[in-house]
């Protein structure tokens, strides 16, 4: 009994000294630390970044960085209609729901490379028929063995911890690109109801100018009727309306392209889905716009924090291909009864194995100091890519304050046309009608009118199209934070 005690206690003594050697062993590591790359030092997008917008009598608009950022952009339009739209196609878009699941998936992956630095514990089971000649001296029988088994691949050189590295930056690389499928699905909704909102306003526009056509053709033709005016003038007026006519259908196929992008990005069939009818009237436009400094524009936006997620990749990338250059140790231990028969194996004889294999790189044509040279390349590009995204960056949001800027000057000067054309529209009306003015007068008031209607509908959605993109350049919402985490061991 005391010596099947002290067999017990030898093999666990045995397997306790492997995995205590094991983990002595697994202290170096190759490869390159990751290193976050410097925040910029730039203090400005443009000369002016913070700045008061006027756009004549309409809403001024102030950029500034002591603006908090909302925490869902998109309620900044203060559109009831518009909030209930983003959640649903939030929670329907076929796109999004295809980003998710690939966060999902670079998160197993993660836990499936956390798990090879654990040791694997394998119960076996065999049996086995030998037939062996009497100059042997053995018999013919079976010989059947059980019992647990386990192994563990000694992290060396960290080349399994550069693998957990590499797997959680590209964890973080995808969660980057869900956050831009967000955000750039909420951008295009709003940019459509936008779209829809001033293609309305223009088709009002055209229709009030179709309705004076009409009511001035038939003024003209109670005129050449009562013999005042020449056939000609009918023919003119007749020409006008039509001209006005032919306006609404691109302006209709506009609003109808609208609502079935809307449809879309809501993950529904247009056959089966209207949208709101979205109007300027029905949309707020945000007068104080938040700014974020460059250093901290590169952790808001998904696009550069993706991009210094592939740099982080390459750079464990590295540490994965110098790991390759040396040894790999790999120990097993394993406790198992031996019988000839499967009931012999609950009282049968029993052995212990404990073995460890190493394999070192000999000689391979130099290909494994290419693949580590091939990691350090790639790595340098991944750095340039990371500092081309930050410039594309800033340059988009120096577009977007310039374009707010021009967008304000464009529609005070429309707003100034558009009264100035109301004006001389409805006195060159009273002339015609008391036979002052001509019908050619008449008809160029109204297309300087109608011209004024559609430029000022388009500015205005120009402005809330611009303001939109403002907050889509400030990187929208942040959803998560898409750090990778920090290299852990510890059971989860």
């Amino acid at each position: 009994m005391n010596e099947a005690v002290a067999c017990r206690a030898s093999r666990i003594n045995i397997l306790a000294a492997v995995m205590a050697a094991a983990l002595m062993l697994s202290a170096c590591a190759v490869g390159p630390d990751y290193e976050a790359p410097a925040p910029p030092v730039q203090m400005r997008y443009t000369p002016d970044d913070q700045r008061q917008i006027m756009a004549g009598d309409a809403p001024a608009q102030q950029i500034r960085s002591d603006i908090t950022m909302p925490s869902l952009w998109w309620q900044a339009f203060g559109s009831a209609e518009l909030d209930s739209l983003v959640a649903a196609a939030l929670t329907a878009s076929p796109t999004v729901n295809s980003a998710r699941a690939t966060v999902e998936q670079a998160r197993s992956l993660l836990n499936a490379a956390r798990g090879a630095m654990y040791p694997v514990l394998e119960f076996t089971l065999s049996g086995q028929h030998s037939n062996m000649t009497a100059s042997a001296r053995g018999t013919e029988g079976n010989r059947y063995s059980s019992g647990p088994a386990i192994s563990f691949l000694p992290d060396l050189f960290c080349g399994t911890r550069r693998r957990i590295e590499l797997a959680q930056a590209q964890l973080a690389y995808q969660q980057a690109q869900w956050e831009a499928a967000r955000l750039s699905l909420v951008a295009n909704l709003v940019l459509q109801a936008i779209a829809l909102a001033s293609a309305l306003e223009q088709i009002a526009a055209v229709r009030d100018i179709v309705a004076v056509d009409e009511r001035n053709l038939e003024l003209v033709r109670i005129s050449t009727s009562a013999g005042k005016t020449a056939q000609l003038d009918v023919l003119t007026a007749s020409s006008q309306l039509a001209a006005d006519q032919a306006l609404l259908a691109p302006l209709l196929q506009q609003a109808s392209i609208a609502r079935h992008a809307l449809a879309v990005l809501a993950g529904k069939t247009s056959g089966e889905w209207t949208p709101p009818e979205f109007n300027f009237s029905m949309l707020h436009l945000p007068d104080k716009l938040p700014l974020s400094l460059p250093s901290d524009l590169v952790r808001r936006r998904p696009d550069l924090q993706g991009a210094e997620a592939l740099l982080q990749a390459a750079n464990a990338a590295i540490g994965v291909a110098a790991a390759q250059l040396y040894p790999n140790v790999t120990l097993h231990a394993s406790w198992a009864k031996t019988a000839n028969s499967p009931a012999g194996l609950f009282g049968g004889a029993s052995f212990t194995s404990v073995a460890a294999d190493l394999l070192a790189p000999l000689f391979n044509g130099q290909a494994l100091a290419a693949q580590r040279d091939a990691a350090i390349h790639a790595y340098a590009a991944a750095l340039e890519n990371y500092a081309q995204a930050i410039l594309q960056a800033f340059g988009q949001v120096a577009d977007r304050l310039e374009a707010l800027e021009q967008d304000g000057s464009l529609l005070a000067t429309q707003a100034r046309a558009l009264q100035i054309a109301r004006a001389t529209l409805g006195l060159t009306q009273q002339s015609y009608e008391a036979g002052q003015a001509s019908l050619l007068q008449l008809l160029t008031a109204q297309r300087l009118y109608l011209e004024s209607r559609l430029g000022m509908a388009r500015a205005s959605g120009q402005r809330y199209a611009d303001t939109a993109q403002f907050f889509v350049a400030m990187g929208g919402e942040r959803l998560t934070d898409a750090r990778p985490e920090p290299v852990s061991t510890a059971p989860r």
